[in-house]
């Protein structure tokens, strides 16, 4: 890093970094949300390059050979990210040929959705437009209670190839409806103890945390092939345990597990959590929601509120958004409906700094990803716009993915081009 800042310095380039790497680019006049403070840096000059963030200078000049973009005033943030979505996994859900979010496999339970990702989507495309570059994706129940599988991360890039990493957390859903024939919320409370003090018991944490270390990193979408390996992981403190769920005295089951434990935990969801604020934080247990439920979809939402969010992160919670929009607008919408959610967290009282945190560096931080910013080192992921992200109006201009600018085009827009001028 220090052998490019003296490159730029001197405005020289090596042969190496041409033939290896993508261009530097020096986006100027920007006012970058560096996600550090409070308040954007104004007239900024941001440089990348080889993938990453160089500098972030208040009048800063374009290093020679870089090339150029200029965001006019206009607001500059990280990539978002939406933390909790199953973009990639489904493109029409009436169509069974495009849905991939779920194993039906008893013999299965550990299913990682990584192999079935598909960055070829028009979601993932109509995302990437509106300033989405990653997202946590989530499996849908399976067929062995209580747990669905095991999350992935996605890096929006351009192509097919979307798989940014996995092995993130194991992922269990309880609540009413959620597992109808193992009964009440009790026994899939019951099931979830059982299978952690199981995995407690093999005495395996120390052989996880060992296998973590020769792994250095678990290859991308090489999953776990049953939850227990999984648990295992959670128990040694490697990975969180992922809880979908609602109910407050669900959430307040999911905090015990933390003590009984000593586990980390996040709750997915959380409808209800405000009512919980100051327990969630005092176990440091983040919530990832969806600031749009403004009244309750099912009975374990019944004390469901607007306020939720700005609650939470008063209390000191660490708080992300995801599941946005309920079944439809969580896929097909995943970008937009991020960002609506995200201003309307704003109107009900929760600080701006706050609602940009909750899009970009928490739901990172949350799942154990690269620190989302605008600072040197950071990953060169970041979205210049054309006015207030969190205004749906507002379009993304340029979306620069692993340092590199990627397609803002969408299925929509290429339509739009082809029968503009029909008559």
């Amino acid at each position: 890093m220090k052998r490019l800042i003296a490159m730029f310095a001197l405005g020289a380039a090596t042969p190496a970094l041409a033939q290896t790497a993508a261009p530097p680019i020096a986006i100027t006049h920007a006012e970058a949300w560096t996600m550090e403070s409070d308040t954007p840096v104004r007239d900024a000059t941001i440089i990348v390059a080889d993938g990453r963030i160089v500098s972030v200078t208040p009048g800063g000049a374009a290093p020679e050979g870089a090339t150029v973009i200029d965001a006019k005033g206009k607001p500059v943030t990280p990539g978002l990210m939406n933390g909790a979505t199953q973009i990639g996994l489904i493109e029409v859900s009436s169509s069974a040929d495009t849905r991939d979010q779920a194993s039906a496999d008893d013999r299965n339970p550990g299913f990682d959705p990584a192999r079935a990702l598909n960055g070829n989507s028009t979601l993932v495309d109509l995302a990437r437009a509106d300033g989405l570059t990653r997202a946590l994706i989530y499996p849908s129940p399976s067929r062995q209670p209580v747990f669905s599988g095991e999350p992935v991360i996605a890096r929006l890039r351009d192509g097919a190839d979307i798989l940014g990493r996995g092995d993130v957390a194991a992922y269990a859903v309880i609540g009413g409806g959620a597992w109808d024939r193992i009964g009440s919320r009790a026994q899939q409370w019951a099931v979830l103890r059982k299978a952690l003090t199981d995995a407690k018991r093999a005495g395996a944490a120390g052989e996880a945390a060992d296998a973590g270390k020769r792994r250095g990193g678990p290859p991308p979408g090489r999953g776990r092939h049953d939850e227990g390996e999984a648990l295992r992981d959670v128990i040694a403190g490697e990975i969180p345990l992922a809880i979908q769920t609602h109910r407050e005295t669900d959430i307040r089951q999911a905090i015990d597990l933390t003590r009984e434990f000593g586990i980390r935990v996040v709750i997915v969801g959380g409808a209800e959590a405000w009512r919980v604020a100051d327990a969630l934080a005092q176990a440091k247990i983040a919530v990832v929601l969806d600031p749009l439920t403004n009244m309750p979809e099912s009975f374990d939402q019944l004390g469901a509120r607007q306020t939720n969010a700005a609650i939470l992160t008063a209390a000191g919670v660490r708080i992300a958004f995801g599941m946005v929009g309920g079944g439809i607008h969580m896929s097909y919408n995943a970008g937009m409906a991020l960002r609506e959610g995200a201003g309307i967290a704003v109107a009900n009282g929760l600080p701006y700094a706050d609602a940009l945190r909750a899009v970009t560096i928490n739901p990172a931080a949350i799942w154990g990803g690269e620190r989302i910013t605008l600072t040197p080192g950071a990953p060169a992921d970041l979205v210049v716009w054309d006015g207030d992200p969190l205004e749906p109006s507002s379009i993304a201009l340029n979306v620069i993915v692993e340092g590199r600018t990627a397609s803002t085009r969408s299925r929509q827009d290429l339509l739009a081009e082809r029968y503009r001028d029909a008559r």
